[in-house]
């Protein structure tokens, strides 16, 4: 194992962007927990937002001891402890969830891109932590209703390989296409779901934001999801294939605002770039053209929806600017 005394570029950025997430998900949480009305939810983020904390202090003596500027992450400012609950039971839960599933991904790309054995060892240790709020989240979804399992199938009893390239030919005029296969309905699956937590929480956002240019973005982001989801949908409907999907989500009538439009944007931003993750990963693994093309024109809307955030993130002065590569400034 490499040690270093000081920090390579790649451990800087990867620390960087860990501190904007973690301390936007710890705003999140703090929230969520004041107004959560079922105990054992209540339970399950105070139990996170109690492991994270101390890592982002982490962090911080990480910065501090290499000479760097902590990063302004989201502070007490971005989050009102005051304002009442406006998303309905289970929701809180449905995004943690996401929100951890985006943390594995990111958390796996980091432990690559570090080199330092106590960088390592934080990461290693914040996926384990993740890994575990994951499956809590998970069972308590699935065991109060609000997360659908899958569907069944019959499980495979011979070893097939593919013979004809029209296997990957989900456009036939003279005979049926193939059916989908497990592989591709994961990807279109997993869209469906972390789209509908994703059109809710355009919608919430949308009903609280202060500043109409983020009113009009966030009412933009249920659009994108719902054309999505109905995108989805026509994928599978074509197939005969029903999917168990979120029942029960539902906001209350409160305008006001539990985050700052700042946390609001960054956070959407963060979602829509797993969404384009997902999206890219689902075309990548899709053997069949008509699912490829379809999931290459929501990468397309996806692209532009960011593009969008990070001009209104600028123009309110909330784009936080990433360490630059300052090569005329190199440390000995």
């Amino acid at each position: 194992m490499v040690n270093r005394s000081k920090m390579t570029s790649t451990e800087i950025g990867a620390l960087w962007i860990t501190y904007q997430k973690k301390t936007m998900i710890l705003r999140v949480l703090e929230h969520f927990i004041e107004v959560s009305e079922d105990k054992k939810a209540k339970k399950l983020m105070q139990g996170l937002w109690s492991e994270l904390e101390p890592n982002v202090h982490r962090i911080e003596q990480i910065f501090k001891d290499e000479g760097a500027v902590i990063p302004q992450g989201f502070t007490n400012a971005d989050v009102n402890l005051q304002a009442p609950k406006l998303f309905g039971e289970g929701f809180d839960i449905l995004l943690c969830m996401v929100l951890k599933e985006i943390s594995m991904g990111l958390y796996t790309l980091h432990i690559a891109t570090s080199y330092r054995n106590d960088i390592i060892d934080l990461y290693r240790e914040m996926t384990n932590v993740t890994q575990k709020y994951y499956q809590k989240f998970l069972n308590y979804a699935v065991d109060e209703g609000y997360y659908p399992l899958p569907n069944l199938i019959n499980v495979p009893t011979t070893v097939d390989f593919v013979s004809d390239i029209n296997y990957t030919k989900g456009y036939r005029l003279f005979s049926d296409k193939r059916e989908i296969n497990t592989i591709e309905f994961s990807y279109l699956n997993q869209s469906i779901q972390t789209n509908t937590v994703g059109m809710m929480l355009m919608t919430g956002f949308a009903q609280t934001a202060v500043h109409t240019d983020v009113k009009d973005y966030f009412i933009k982001g249920k659009e994108l999801s719902k054309d999505i989801l109905e995108g989805t949908y026509d994928i599978l409907i074509k197939d005969d294939i029903r999917v168990p999907t979120i029942h029960g989500l539902s906001l209350t009538r409160s305008n006001i605002p539990p985050f700052s439009d700042k946390l609001m944007m960054y956070l959407t931003f963060l979602l829509s770039n797993f969404g384009l993750g997902s999206q890219g990963f689902g075309a990548g693994f899709s053997l069949r053209d008509d699912i490829n093309i379809k999931l290459g024109l929501f990468v397309k809307d996806i692209m532009l929806f960011i593009r969008e955030n990070i001009r209104i993130m600028i123009d309110n002065g909330w784009l936080e600017e990433p360490p630059r590569m300052s090569v005329n400034n190199l440390r000995e």
